[in-house]
């Protein structure tokens, strides 16, 4: 017996409506909708299921919901506690710093999963947190994540990245503390090498714990606006030395944006060598940098749609959350990605749709997930408020409902107009 119908649904290429049969946490069976309800018991007027087997999507797109690429979970709410008077990268660091030394497993944990909440209910079913993980923090922020990962399983699957936001090579400290945290339960290592005072050691030391581990690596990489003295062709390097190839992520990158068109080229095809995934944070990017400009100033982003029709897989992601870093934020993907489409005045449909997938299905392949909705398939399903993927992003569409392995995880009722 059928465990769970979402009917009148809207798939991406599928002809009209088709009504999606759960069972046993996969789809059974996507086939037209049957517009004869009376033998089907209705949705509660909340749009929650409760005891019933059937939620009515009314026509709006169902689509395998949003995968988060690069957050932090563990500094995220603590705007209340910098003092933001420059916004610049070396503030947002050192208030940041602060602020680091404060933090308890308790406070983490409920920062941390008041994000998590705002996620899920925007239709986030999957996401990589960096924590850091040095003589600050200890491990404090770690164990946090790790308990809030535990307390949403049901709805959301977390990574977790060991990462060295203040440098390696000059805090020794740190390379143990990563290596207790891979030992413990970090999915994968994360470094920022333009923190470090040596950053192709900075590198090189990432990736031995990722050898050690046997894990992926992720970068912070590249974060101003100088075209010169990137760290891509180390990273390269080293990816291509250690047989890393399609393991390797990085986020930021502005310097592509600073760089003429043959040497952004001349980059990318580095990265499309090695097989390396790129992942533009849009609210942070835009905020941070061009700070020393005052007339036509940079946006200092990446345009990520040149780089995926260049090959590379591309994902756009929130950074940061009401901190020092990124001053405010909902965890909102489909917001992030429309505020992308914006700035890089992106504006066809083919465009658009490409951004959808920056969300969707690169960020999944990213975490190892898929996204195709099909007989067989996991039913981890979001429904949007839009027609389909690009109506999606240009609205910004809210989210109504999420499932997870057929398990309903949030609803959202969806705004009406009062007319008298």
């Amino acid at each position: 017996m059928t465990d769970l119908i979402i009917k009148n649904a809207r798939l991406t290429n599928r002809a009209g409506l088709v009504d999606i049969s759960i069972k046993d946490s996969h789809i059974e069976g996507i086939d037209a909708a049957n517009s004869d309800t009376t033998n089907n018991p209705v949705t509660n007027s909340d749009d929650r299921l409760y005891e019933n087997t059937v939620y009515d999507a009314k026509g709006n797109f169902v689509c395998a919901g949003f995968y988060e690429s690069h957050i932090h979970l563990d500094k995220a709410c603590i705007l209340d506690r910098c003092t933001v008077e420059e916004g610049n990268l070396k503030e947002a660091v050192e208030e940041t710093g602060k602020a680091k030394e404060e933090f308890t497993e308790e406070d983490v944990f409920e920062r941390a999963s008041r994000v998590l909440e705002m996620a899920i209910k925007k239709g986030t079913v999957g996401l990589r947190t960096f924590v850091e993980t040095d003589a600050k923090t200890q491990l404090r922020s770690f164990n946090a994540i790790k308990k809030a990962r535990e307390k949403y399983a049901f709805a959301i699957d977390i990574e977790i990245c060991a990462f060295a936001q203040d440098g390696l090579t000059n805090e020794p400290k740190t390379q143990e503390l990563l290596q207790q945290a891979l030992a413990q339960g970090a999915d994968l290592v994360g470094g920022c090498p333009y923190k470090d005072d040596n950053p192709n050691q900075h590198i090189e030391m990432i990736f031995d714990l990722a050898e050690q581990f046997n894990v992926n690596v992720d970068f912070h990489l590249d974060f101003d606006l100088d075209p010169d003295n990137s760290s891509i062709p180390k990273l390269v390097e080293e990816t291509i030395k250690r047989n890393y190839q399609g393991r390797v992520s990085i986020g930021h990158v502005t310097k592509l944006s600073a760089m003429d068109k043959m040497q952004r080229g001349a980059m990318v095809g580095l990265l499309k060598f090695a097989d390396i995934s790129l992942t533009v944070l849009p609210a942070t990017d835009i905020y941070l940098n061009g700070r020393d400009y005052d007339a036509l100033i940079p946006r200092g982003m990446v345009n990520a749609n040149e780089l995926a029709e260049m090959g590379i897989n591309t994902t756009i992601a929130s950074n940061n959350i009401l901190n020092a870093f990124t001053p405010y934020g909902d965890a909102s993907l489909i917001r992030m990605a429309n505020m992308y489409a914006n700035i890089a005045q992106l504006s066809k449909d083919t465009e658009i749709a490409d951004v959808f997938d920056m969300v969707s299905k690169n960020a999944a392949k990213l975490l190892s997930h898929q996204t195709a909705i099909t007989v067989g398939a996991p039913a981890t399903l979001v429904v949007l408020e839009a027609k389909d993927a690009v109506s999606a992003i240009r609205t910004a569409a809210q989210a109504l409902a999420g499932f997870k392995n057929g398990k309903q995880t949030f609803c959202n009722q969806a705004a009406h107009i009062c007319f008298e």
